[in-house]
Parts: C-alpha cells; structure tokens; sequence
C-alpha cells in the first residue's frame, strides 16, 4: 500500500517489460509490493582449452541470474469494489496471466505457425519468447529470459480466485553474446555495463567514512 505521508518518501516500484513481436504494445507488470531481497549470482564463463597464460582469459561476461520472489494481494482494490471491477470479477488472474504471458511465445505467432502446419508448409518459423527487461530502480535495467516461475496461491475469494498470491521468479540475465545486434536488448544490456563501470569508479573516488587506517610502524 503506497502511503501518502509526507514523512515517508515515496518508493519506486519494480516492474517487467515484455515485447514480444508481432505484437507492438508491451506487457507490463508492475509489482504491488517489491519484494524484500533480490539474490544475484555470478558464475564465470572461463575460456576452454588454450595454454599456458590461456588461464585468465574469458568467454565473454559471466552467466547472471536472479531470483526474487514477489508478492500480489488484491486487498487495496477490493477495498474499493465500485473502482475496481475487474478485480472484484476475476481476483488475481489478470495479474497471473500477464506474468504467465512471459514466458509464452506471442499469441498470433503461435495461430500464424498452427495454421502453416495444417496447410503443409515445410518452413515454419520457431516461436520466440518475449523479450523482457527487468527494471529495478534507474541504476539496475537489464534484458532477462525467464527461466522458472512459480505461483502459491495463499488466499481466494468466494467465487475462488486467488487474491493473495506469492511469484517465484527465476530469470537469466541476456548479454550482448545472447543478443544480436538489432535486437533493443543488446543496447539495453551495454548500457547497464556502462553503469556498472560508472558505479565501480565512484567507488574509488568516494572517500570512506571512519578514521584512515594507519600503516604499520
């Protein structure tokens, strides 16, 4: 619930965008309530093969992946039914379907290529996921491909549409060795490596708060 109290600065949420063409406008899902911790891990994607001094030489960035969990409650809009009457209709559904939704090629894709198949064609194109883009905050904007996602469905309302639920999501940060260069993803990726070159570097210009330690006499 966003407070309106002045004493209480206002806290962006975070949100997922997905666009998955032939389809112009994106999805948006837009968390209710951003979840407490963000795991982040790193595994190094190290050069095969190769010699002696061959050690410390890489195969492009390192593997990336986050999980978060992210919790929905239809509480606010139920609360105000005559403002609110998709939700008092269909509970949490519109929001599990729009999360759902990332994970799934795009829907005229799927009849276009269903279609193909029964006429015969012998070329069919594969059905590409869409291309989402965590965004977390100004400093963390980041193209992702989705692999996990789980729903607990907590509490329902009488007509047994969840209205309380927890996301578990599992996504995998693309990089530009993921993305060709026309695809928006790879630029979107550069220019979070530009801000984490920008943030490293404030790092070592912004001075330590506490005493300087002391070199050993």
């Amino acid at each position: 619930m966003t407070s309106t109290s002045p004493l209480r600065p206002v806290i962006q949420k975070g949100a997922i965008i997905a666009y998955g063409l032939p389809e112009l406008l994106p999805k948006v899902v837009v968390f209710h309530c951003n979840p407490d911790t963000v795991n982040r891990t790193f595994q190094l994607n190290g050069s095969t093969g190769g010699g002696r001094g061959d050690a410390l030489r890489v195969n492009g960035p390192p593997s990336e992946t986050i999980s978060l969990s992210v919790r929905i409650y239809a509480a606010d809009q139920l609360e105000y039914p005559a403002s609110n009457p998709v939700t008092v209709q269909n509970g949490l559904h519109p929001a599990i379907a729009a999360l759902e939704g990332l994970l799934h090629p795009a829907y005229p894709a799927v009849i276009a290529n269903q279609a193909m198949a029964l006429a015969g064609s012998a070329f069919i194109l594969s059905e590409q996921a869409p291309l989402a883009f965590l965004i977390w905050g100004a400093r963390r904007v980041v193209p992702v491909l989705f692999s996990g996602l789980s729903f607990r469905e907590e509490s329902f309302d009488s007509k047994l549409n969840p209205i309380e639920v927890t996301a578990e999501l599992s996504l995998r940060v693309l990089t530009y060795r993921d993305l060709d260069v026309t695809n928006p993803g790879y630029w979107v990726y550069l220019a979070a490596f530009t801000q984490k070159e920008v943030m490293a570097a404030l790092d070592l210009t912004v001075p330590r708060s506490g005493p300087v330690p002391q070199p050993p006499l």
